[in-house]
Order: C-alpha cells, then sequence, then structure tokens
C-alpha cells in the first residue's frame, strides 16, 4: 500500500478549485464537475492507502474506534442556484432575441441591421430625400457618411453628411427604437455609409454642428450600406477644419486641433474631397467648365477633341514627356495649339474651343505648377485686329465670374467656411495694360531687375498684381504686347516693333491664368519664325504645309481652368483645385 501523499495533494488542490468557483459564483455545471473531480480523488486516495480521506482537523484519533463517515462537499447555496438560474435565462432570452432579429431581417421587416452587400437583387417603393433639400414635415429615406456619432445616457445622436450637406438625425429609445437598436447606431465607425428612415422634424433650436440647421431627422430605421474600417488615416472632421484655427495653442502650448498635412489628404485624396470645402471646391471646378463651354456655344464656338500623342512639340522647347510610339518617336501634347489653328483658320470651323489634359515635363515644385492640368482653350479668325479675341476673352472671364458668383453661392461659402478668402475684385471691361506700361510700373514701386525683353519672374508678377489692386481696383487684368523672344515660334510680330509681339497674358490676384497672341497665318513668315527660334520644321510639316492653302487671320489662347480656380478662391496651393494632382513627385493616386 501508498502512503497516498500524491493522492492528498489532487484532493487539496481541487478543494481549491472549487472554493474558487463558488467565490466567483460560477454556474452551477462547473462546480459539479469541480465536486466530481474531488470525489474522484478521493477515491484514488483510498484505493492507495485502504483509508476514507478525512479533511483537515477531522483526523481519527488514539480514543477513535472506528472512522467517522466521509462529509459529502458543500453545494452551491441557494442564492448561487438564484443566479445561475437567472443568468441562464437571460442567455436564453438574448437568444431568442438574436434569431428573432436575423428572422426579422431575413424577411426585411428589421427596423436595422446591416444590409450586406447591394448587388441590384430587389427594387423597392422606398421614396428618397437629399440632405440639402430635408424640409421640416413627413417622412423619408436619407442615405449618407456617418462624420459624426455621439451616446447620451438612452439616445444616439448621428451627424450624416450628403455630399457637402450634413443633418443631424436622433434615435430616442422608445417602444419603436429599441435600447439594441441605440446602441447599435452608436457602434457605426466613422464614414460608413448608411441609409435612415425618420420623420422631418423642425429642433427647438438651431443645430450649429450641422449645415442643415433648422431640421433633423428623427430616425426610425436604420441600415448599414457600406461600414468604413474603425481606424481612418485622418478624421474627415479635422481635415474640414478652418484655416485660421490651426495655429490656436492650448495653455501648455501644444496645438490646440489637428492638422492634416496636405501629402496626407493627397495620399487619400477620396476621403479628403469629402469635406464641405472640397465639396465646394469640386463644384466651382466643373461650373468654371460648364460656364467656358456656356460662353462660347453662345457666340457660335465649335467644341473639337485634339490629339494628346503628337510626333513632335507644339510649343518648342524641352519641357515634353517622350514616349515610343510603335517604334517611332513621340510626346504628350503641350497644348492643343497648333491642332486648334488649323481647324479655326485653315479647316473653315473660325471658332473653336476645347477643354482637355495638358502635360508639361516642368520639374517645378511650386504651389501654382503641376505636370498635368485641364487646359480649356479658344481660337478664333479676326477681321482686322487681335483685340477682338482680347475683348472675346475679356466677356468670357466676366461670365465665368458673375456666374460663379450667381451659381455656385452656397459651394463659394463652403469653401470660404474653411479657407477664408476676399471675393474677386473686377472690373468690365477687364483692365488692359501694355507689358511696357506694367514694367514702368514695377520700375516706379522700387522694384530692381526689370527686364523689357524677358517675361516677369513669379514674384514680379505677384507684385505687379498687388500695384494693379491698389491703382485701379481690380484683381483681374490682361498685359498686351510681349517681346517677341518671350513668345512661340507662331506669334504674329508687332508690325511696327519686330522686337515685340501681338501676344498677351491674363492675370488674376497677380497670377498668370491664360497666355495668348494672334498667331501668324502665312506660309514663308511661320517658317521664318520658326527657324529663327531653331524649331525643327521637318517635325511640323503637316502643320506648316496647312497654311499653304489659304489660312485666315486668327488669334486665341490657352486658359489654365485649375490656377483659375486656385486663384478665384484664392487658395494657397493648385493641388487644392484639382481632383487629382500631378507633379514631378505624385503619381498616384
Amino acid at each position: 500500500m501508498s502512503d497516498g501523499a500524491e493522492e492528498l495533494k489532487a484532493i487539496d488542490a481541487q478543494g481549491v478549485v472549487i472554493k474558487e468557483l463558488k467565490t466567483a459564483k460560477a454556474d452551477k455545471a462547473a462546480i459539479d464537475a469541480a465536486v466530481a473531480k474531488l470525489l474522484e480523488a478521493k477515491a484514488a486516495y483510498k484505493a492507495a492507502t485502504g483509508k476514507d480521506h478525512v479533511g483537515a482537523g477531522k483526523g481519527s484519533s488514539k480514543k477513535d474506534k472506528k472512522p467517522k463517515a466521509e462529509k459529502a462537499p458543500a453545494g452551491p447555496t441557494k442564492k448561487e442556484l438564484r443566479m445561475a438560474a437567472k443568468a441562464a435565462k437571460a442567455k436564453e432570452d438574448a437568444a431568442k432575441k438574436a434569431a428573432a432579429a436575423e428572422e426579422l431581417m431575413a424577411s426585411g421587416e428589421a427596423p436595422y441591421g446591416d444590409y450586406g452587400i447591394i448587388d441590384s437583387r430587389v427594387i423597392t417603393d422606398k421614396s428618397w430625400c437629399d440632405v440639402g433639400s430635408l424640409r421640416a414635415g413627413g417622412a423619408t429615406w436619407v442615405r449618407g457618411h456617418v462624420q459624426n456619432v455621439r451616446m447620451a445616457g438612452k439616445m444616439c445622436f448621428m451627424l450624416i453628411r450628403q455630399s457637402h450637406a450634413t443633418v443631424q438625425a436622433v434615435l430616442f429609445q422608445s417602444k419603436d427604437v429599441t435600447k439594441e437598436m441605440v446602441a447599435f447606431a452608436g457602434s457605426i465607425p466613422k464614414e460608413s455609409v448608411i441609409d435612415i428612415y425618420g420623420v422631418i422634424a423642425a429642433p427647438k433650436d438651431p443645430i450649429a454642428s450641422a449645415s442643415m440647421k433648422t431640421v433633423e431627422v428623427a430616425v426610425s430605421k436604420l441600415f448599414i450600406v457600406s461600414k468604413a474600417v474603425p481606424e481612418l488615416p485622418f478624421q474627415v472632421e479635422d481635415a474640414a477644419r478652418r484655416q485660421d484655427l490651426l495655429d490656436e495653442l492650448n495653455e501648455d502650448g501644444t496645438k490646440k486641433y489637428v492638422s492634416v498635412a496636405l501629402d496626407t489628404r493627397l495620399n487619400t485624396r477620396t476621403l479628403d474631397t469629402r469635406t464641405p470645402a472640397n465639396q465646394g471646391i469640386l463644384r466651382v471646378i466643373s461650373g468654371v467648365g460648364e460656364l467656358f463651354r456656356e460662353f462660347l456655344v453662345g457666340n457660335h464656338f465649335t467644341e473639337i477633341h485634339t490629339p494628346k500623342l503628337i510626333a513632335g512639340a507644339s510649343e518648342g522647347g524641352a519641357d515634353i514627356f517622350t514616349l515610343k510610339y510603335f517604334g517611332r518617336d513621340a510626346c504628350l501634347a503641350q497644348s492643343p495649339q497648333l491642332y486648334k489653328q488649323m481647324a479655326c483658320a485653315n479647316a473653315g470651323l473660325e471658332r473653336v474651343f476645347e477643354t482637355g489634359p495638358v502635360f508639361r515635363a516642368e520639374n517645378s515644385n511650386t504651389y501654382r505648377h503641376m505636370c498635368e492640368f485641364t487646359g480649356a482653350d479658344f481660337e478664333m479668325v479676326i477681321k482686322e485686329h487681335y483685340y477682338e479675341a482680347l475683348e472675346m476673352f475679356s466677356d468670357l472671364f466676366i461670365h465665368i465670374f458673375e456666374g460663379l458668383n450667381e451659381r455656385f453661392a452656397p459651394e463659394l461659402a463652403a469653401v470660404n467656411e474653411q479657407f477664408p478668402f476676399e471675393p474677386l475684385v473686377f472690373c468690365k471691361p477687364a483692365l488692359k495694360l501694355t507689358f511696357a506700361e506694367g514694367m514702368a510700373l514695377l520700375r516706379e514701386s522700387g522694384m530692381e531687375g526689370v527686364d523689357d525683353m524677358a517675361d516677369p519672374s513669379t514674384e514680379q508678377e505677384r507684385i505687379l498684381g498687388r500695384i494693379v489692386k491698389e491703382k485701379y481696383g481690380t484683381d483681374f487684368f490682361m498685359m498686351d504686347k510681349y517681346p517677341m523672344s518671350a513668345r512661340p515660334f507662331y506669334t504674329m510680330p508687332d508690325p511696327e516693333n519686330p522686337d515685340i509681339s501681338n501676344s498677351y497674358d491674363f492675370f488674376i490676384r497677380g497670377n498668370e491664368i491664360l497666355s495668348g497672341a494672334q498667331r501668324i497665318h502665312d506660309y514663308d513668315l511661320l517658317i521664318q519664325e520658326a527657324t529663327k527660334k531653331g524649331i525643327p520644321v521637318e517635325t511640323l510639316k503637316d502643320y506648316c504645309d496647312s497654311f499653304k492653302f489659304g489660312s485666315q487671320p486668327h488669334a486665341g489662347g490657352g486658359i489654365g481652368l485649375d490656377r483659375v480656380v486656385m486663384l478665384f478662391l484664392d487658395l494657397d496651393n493648385i493641388r487644392k483645385a484639382c481632383l487629382f494632382s500631378r507633379d514631378p513627385k505624385r503619381l498616384t493616386p
């Protein structure tokens, strides 16, 4: 027989387990299982020693004639049994609710949940309303992004954003809105897309956090359309914060608000564009294109689409993207220049315009340069003087400026809320200076290094813009008669001074937004000027030859649409005025 030492250790250890289970108020089943293991250990002790196990302090003495009967281990108390039964009932009820909710979702009658993937398998009779069109009274469905969620007791407040409009949605726990539904709403990650249905009510006080301040949605149904990841690269409310607040400090000297760097924004551009200001900017971009096209079509221009893969540089110079084209050398067009001249003056269309991509291989990492931008060009025949084109450009820009102010007031307000700007000041018709007059203004201001035979520098243009604003009260003006040496080969020379040209630039807030000129329409003069500038005429044979067959006098120009938007809104970087920017360092997204 063994002395039973090992078996005693097992008994003692199991006794500790039972004590801990009872202290933790474990389920009866767990306690019963532990007791069963204790009995097994005691049975093993008896088999090893031939004696029954008795607890500490209960062993037999010399006076004992026979061992006492083993006392059964204590079971769970009545209180423990009641609590275990209550827990089991709650677990059973929760399982029943979950099953009922799943059944309700499957039937399509659930008041909340997750749609799963919308794969066009059903069509319903739901009625929808855009957030920006909500008015008090009646009930409707609304779809949008969850910008913010806040739990408050038995209520959940949600800020729902669609495009640049936001509205507050409220869930109150009631017989129609369960505690589980409120908790479900509070658990939805920010930027998820949801559908809500509810009565559109007028709150007691205006809602400061929403653009729709006089209405809110009392939600009775809520479904997830697409759930966002819990951890976003940045919060949209941080990206939407007013610029002039970003320098505010706490008492300890730390930044009061989180700022989102431009590169971070551009790396996740589709998240960045969800801010109200960016929604406004993108719609202003669209508006400039719409107003440009509207004005020119109304003035009998024909829209054309010219090649972007060409055999030679359209502007001359080395700032071109080259590529191989089926074994031949080709490049991306720096502008539609040559083709719009051919279409206008030589193909009989007479007035043409185009909006499209323009490519410049300039390694310029500045606030106003990009390697690909949207060009807005027009070309028109003239009867006597290229001022006919200047008048057309003046009227075009005034149409764009007035159209933006009249038709896009909400978008301009959204931009101004985050990026405060002074409205553009312009006169009708546009102010016109000569290049010589502009350079004289710079000299009068005390600026050094002004060259009458070269394009002004970026800094000189900005200073000139400030001078013109102070002297003439306008942010928008044109400058005429640039030096011939600073213009492309197809530019018509001035008839009295061959060192200057019939060319012009337009400016907004001291930044160039258009360059144009009267073009050479005589074949011999064209070849002569191209040769002077070292242009290999053989690479432009088709263009040059088109002037052999009778060509009309013509003029035009090219506008940087992105730059017009940047300067109209007085943004500090052109990348903010472009959906997906391309510069020397950025080729994605």
